[in-house]
């Protein structure tokens, strides 16, 4: 939370919807080389996963030294009335530019958002009692939901799962596919830190939307097809102690049983002698009993598979291509996003809490997503899960259209005017000027309404001055 917020508050306004983003693309770097470690650890039989887990140590130490050369944000030096270091601090961020205009308008602008904002008091309740705050407020924490309720961590988290249920029979090549979805996520979030200024955040939002939400259609339909053609249960063997898994009549049912799995043989792409039995109480690598009961860890005997949670099908390519393209639409827009206008569209005195609170929205989501998505897989099926994250994405496209406002190039401090109307007017809202071709100049003498129009005024007004 506090590092986009950081990011936001000391770039340059032309260059901070792509420091922002740039932000998410090391994230998506991090996770792209964990599930390469993951797939190396993968041939380990015993203790990969502490290894793995060991390994995180390391970026984190570094991290913290880095963290400790940091300067603080200037904005929130001059909110505390420290001025002589937020002066300091602009300068050494700004390379010992002449920084004396930057600073004066961001003094002038925090001074400003104090008198509007009724000083002191509880942050939380005067964002929900001022009008643009509590917009913007409303806005930030939508954003932040709608893109955990697209089903990312589901395809993050359970990439080799869900690889393992459209039929990859092998452990360690799932592991390794889904790395390819993760290197999907790193490559394409660099689109993202590309097109941040050159298209604008609203419009890069709806069309990552747009495109997550046909992908994840896809998705579906893949997983439809596996189950419409999936192998059926030919021989049906008498268990007293369990009744219900040699019930089942297809492949399809059997797996979505967690007490049962589907024991068959091959013969080139062709399923026979094909049962659903009960699971072993001891690990769900073999059967409880039969042909597909395994103690020693060894091959199964008489050639017959075991399949625990999946099964076996032709169509595994729709889901991992499906899943490819649900995150190279996602990566540029819907992932970094969210996070970029959350640290933009507050003023300074509201920053922190709406961004705290707009993060706190994403990990509730984030959780309740995750640990949801199987038992909505079994109660739904995998492709009705997988149609309800679609449908969800699209109440996220239709609250984007209708709620978020352009922010791109706009000073932080004049991004809260976005909010000043009425809730649903924020999209229709006009293209900001290129900031990096802008001149702000405050405390102007006071002018009349004829020479600069109805916004003259007695008080302290900015002009824009194109170069």
């Amino acid at each position: 939370m506090t590092v986009p917020v950081y990011i936001a508050e000391v770039s340059p306004p032309h260059l901070r919807g792509q420091l922002v983003t740039i932000n998410n693309l090391f994230i998506t770097g991090g996770q792209f080389i964990a599930t390469v470690i993951d797939g190396a650890f993968s041939y380990m039989s015993h203790g990969g996963w502490r290894y793995m887990l060991g390994l995180s140590v390391v970026p984190a130490v570094l991290q913290f030294c880095g963290f400790l050369f940091l300067p603080e944000s200037p904005r929130w030096l001059l909110q505390k009335g420290r001025s002589q270091e937020a002066r300091h601090a602009l300068s050494r961020i700004r390379g010992g530019q002449n920084v004396d205009e930057e600073y004066d308008s961001i003094r002038s602008s925090i001074e400003d958002e104090e008198k509007e904002s009724g000083g002191g008091g509880i942050v939380i309740l005067r964002m929900l009692k001022y009008g643009p705050t509590r917009r913007a407020l409303f806005v930030g924490c939508g954003l932040q939901m709608f893109q955990q309720l697209s089903g990312v961590n589901t395809v993050m988290y359970y990439s080799a799962t869900i690889l393992q249920m459209a039929g990859v029979r092998d452990i360690k090549r799932a592991i390794w596919l889904s790395s390819a979805t993760s290197a999907t996520n790193f490559v394409f979030t660099m689109l993202g830190v590309w097109l941040v200024e050159r298209v604008g955040r609203r419009k890069l939002t709806l069309g990552s939307l747009l495109g997550t939400g046909l992908s994840l259609t896809v998705l579906a339909f893949g997983f439809l097809m596996s189950a419409q053609y999936s192998p059926p249960i030919t021989l049906h063997p008498v268990d007293p102690q369990n009744l219900t898994c040699t019930l089942y009549g297809s492949c399809e049912s059997c797996m979505l049983d967690p007490d049962c799995g589907f024991c068959y043989r091959e013969n080139g792409t062709a399923v026979y002698d094909s049962s659903c039995v009960p699971v072993s109480a001891a690990s769900t690598d073999h059967a409880a009993w039969g042909s597909c009961y395994n103690q020693t860890g060894q091959e199964l005997p008489d050639s017959s598979l075991w399949a625990y949670n999946y099964c076996p099908t032709p169509y595994s390519w729709i889901v991992l291509l499906s899943l490819i393209l649900y995150l190279a639409f996602f990566a540029p827009g819907m992932g970094p996003m969210p996070w970029t206008i959350n640290s933009e569209i507050y003023p300074m005195w509201a920053r922190s809490t709406g961004n705290a609170c707009s993060a706190g929205v994403n990990w509730i989501c984030n959780a309740l997503v995750s640990l949801t998505f199987l038992h909505i897989a079994q109660m739904l099926t995998y492709y009705g899960a997988f149609f309800l994250y679609s449908g969800l994405v699209v109440l996220g496209l239709l609250f984007v259209q209708g709620c978020l406002p352009e922010t791109k190039g706009m000073q932080l401090e004049d991004v809260d005017h976005l909010f000043s109307g009425p809730l649903c007017s924020c999209g229709a809202s006009a293209p900001p000027t290129d900031s990096s071709n802008v001149q702000y100049t405050r405390n102007l003498p006071e002018t009349s309404p004829a020479q600069y129009g109805a916004a003259g005024s007695d008080r302290a007004i900015a002009f824009i001055t194109l170069r």
